[in-house]
């Protein structure tokens, strides 16, 4: 009796019983160089088998006593027996088991180099695609032969080694899409905020954070890779319905920034924003108030935060959060100096109040313990929507007073100021470039290769600047210099 399965259990039935663990089988035969036939005891057979399926077979025919050069032996043998390569199929799939004292073993195909079944202690098997790259093996897994039959990953290994024939990496690409899986868009928004802490104004930083965790949250858990064109559109729409146009624009715009910086960093590929309808069209910004309109806007402003503000708006031609957020600590003397994390452009500015902007501030009360000019709790001035609701209600009453009860006010924005205040300096006299340096404006003369030689701040012509239309609005508003 023979223990184990190292003898086929393809034999004939009458060498002995097949559905034995222990297998009779006859003393194996084989063939002198006379062609004369004779038996070998079982004991010899084991060695000459393990002879044969050794690169390093002897001819028998060159020893003494030998029996001969070529041996007989049956034509299959069991995967358990010699596990390195076999043609894997549904019908081999339940003789190949884990050779004793091994923790994992591959078996692999005689047809297809590098496909095989990885076999593990636990049970575990799994088809797989093994290849070269250079100078590093690859393997890439298939499925397991629960849910892919043989024939079937016979196939997924020929697509599979055909794609590295081509030049590419299979298993690489596998785990490049894993790894690109986990970069989500909820994961990567806090490394983008920390980079434009430095660039963006405190203000406008907060409403891009807002917009990128709030207005975008439903798309947080997914991969960057998976956000497309169609997602962001639907999401817009959302937007749209809920928050209002211009909202779901802004919001836009904070994801299509995102992207931007995301693609520089190599962490997205693309920019899923690009192309994809606006929630509101563009329109070109050219609203100027007339004379009669200054004078209007000035008058009804009233002693109020906000009526500061408006005022300080057209007399500075400085942007609504800079004038908002004012700190007593940036006023020296007559200079307002503002650092660059608060304007938008990220430059400092420093601009010479002329007297009428002193006189404005100097009615607003120092409240003792806070830095901030305006506003009443802990941050800056808020409530700018209602404000302007009520300043335009004043200004619309006083326009009918004096026109007639079906006067119609002209829709203006706070921002119109800062274009109203620049075209009026245009009009006195100041050289563009000057304006340009009040603005904190970086195109026109301060542009390109020009601002990168020129780096004069113009104060002196700022401040003649300034002073300039200062005198100007106390000559058409009456305003008095205390």
């Amino acid at each position: 009796m023979v223990q184990g399965s190292c003898y086929p259990e393809c034999y004939p039935e009458e060498w002995g019983s097949g559905a034995a663990r222990e297998i009779r089988t006859p003393d194996p035969l084989i063939t002198n160089d006379q062609g004369k036939e004779s038996r070998i005891e079982q004991d010899s057979a084991r060695a000459l088998i393990k002879l044969a399926f050794s690169d390093k077979t002897p001819h028998f025919g060159e020893h003494e006593g030998s029996l001969g050069s070529a041996m007989l032996l049956p034509m299959c043998f069991p995967a358990s027996c010699f596990p390195g390569s076999m043609r894997l199929t549904k019908a081999s799939l339940p003789r190949i088991v884990l050779p004793h004292g091994k923790t994992e073993t591959i078996v692999f195909d005689d047809d297809i180099p590098g496909f095989g079944l990885r076999i593990r202690a636990g049970g575990k098997r799994t088809w797989v695609a093994q290849y070269r790259i250079g100078t590093k093996q690859r393997r890439i897994t298939l499925g397991t032969p629960e849910k892919v039959d043989p024939d079937k990953a016979r196939q997924l290994a020929k697509e599979t080694l055909a794609r590295v024939s081509l030049g590419e990496d299979p298993q690489g690409t596998k785990v490049e899409a894993r790894s690109q899986a986990s970069v989500t868009l909820g994961a990567v928004i806090p490394q983008y905020l920390d980079y434009a802490a430095e660039r963006q104004s405190a203000n406008y930083h907060a409403d891009v954070k807002r917009y990128l965790e709030v207005h975008w949250s439903p798309l947080a858990g997914m991969a960057l890779g998976k956000i497309d064109r169609a997602r962001v559109s639907k999401q817009l729409g959302e937007l749209s319905k809920a928050r209002g146009a211009h909202s779901a624009d802004r919001a836009r715009a904070a994801l299509s920034s995102f992207f931007g910086w995301a693609i520089g960093e190599g962490i997205a590929y693309h920019n899923p924003t690009a192309d994809t309808n606006r929630p509101i069209q563009p329109q070109a910004r050219d609203r100027v108030l007339t004379d009669a309109e200054v004078v209007l806007v000035w008058r009804q402003s009233g002693p109020s935060d906000y009526g500061a503000i408006v005022r300080l708006l057209l007399l500075t031609a400085a942007r609504r959060d800079e004038v908002g957020a004012m700190a007593w600590s940036e006023l020296r003397g007559d200079l307002w100096c503002i650092e660059g994390a608060r304007t938008k452009n990220g430059l400092p500015l420093e601009l010479a109040l002329p007297p009428l902007a002193l006189e404005v501030l100097g009615a607003i009360p120092v409240r003792e313990g806070r830095n901030l000019v305006f506003g009443s709790r802990a941050g800056p001035f808020s409530g700018w929507s209602k404000a302007k609701a009520d300043l335009d209600a004043r200004v619309l009453a006083a326009l009918r007073e004096a026109e007639g009860p079906k006067a119609v006010l002209t829709p203006w924005r706070l921002h119109d100021l800062r274009r109203t205040a620049a075209t009026r300096m245009v009009d006195l006299g100041v050289q563009p470039h000057v304006v340009e340096a009040c603005l904190n404006h970086l195109s026109g003369h301060r542009a390109g290769v020009a601002g990168v030689y020129n780096r004069a701040s113009y104060g002196p012509e700022k401040r003649a600047a300034l002073a300039l239309w200062a005198d100007r609005m106390a000559e058409l508003t009456g305003a008095g210099y205390g």
